[in-house]
């Protein structure tokens, strides 16, 4: 796997990766930037959600449940001085679907976040990591 970052101007860098897509990066205007894309920070988590949502979906679809839909929102507390790191990440699945089965959710988040999210288990090296769900049924 790779990537490149190519700084524009100021707070504002470009990355790119392997498999040819890009997206902007900029800082706040405190910090030199124009808010003009996701804080390199942002980016993270958006891949921890992208990495565990991708898990969940595939292990549901595996046991045969109807998801027809799942939202993921992260939240997360930094260190108040630098390097400002993160010290606690929550991830809450809201999975939609018939006649989904509580236990077999469950055990999809867990299996995620223990066994194969390389971006959970990484973070969980060094952050307190917890999860949840709830279900919405159709």
């Amino acid at each position: 796997m790779k990537v490149c970052i190519k700084w524009i101007e100021n707070a504002m860098f470009v990355g790119e990766s392997g498999s040819g897509h890009a997206v902007v990066m900029d800082g706040p205007p405190d910090g030199g930037g124009r808010n003009l894309g996701f804080r390199p920070m942002e980016m993270l988590l958006l891949g921890l959600g992208g990495c565990t949502t991708y898990d969940v979906i595939h292990i549901l679809k595996k046991s045969r449940q109807s998801v027809t839909d799942c939202k993921v929102d992260i939240t997360a507390e930094r260190a108040d001085s630098d390097p400002k790191v993160f010290t606690k990440i929550h991830v809450h699945f809201i999975v939609s679907g018939i006649g989904l089965k509580e236990g077999v959710v469950k055990r999809a988040v867990d299996l995620s976040s223990e066994k194969y999210c390389s971006a959970s288990i990484m973070l969980g090296k060094s952050v307190e990591m917890s999860h949840d769900f709830c279900i919405v049924s159709e």
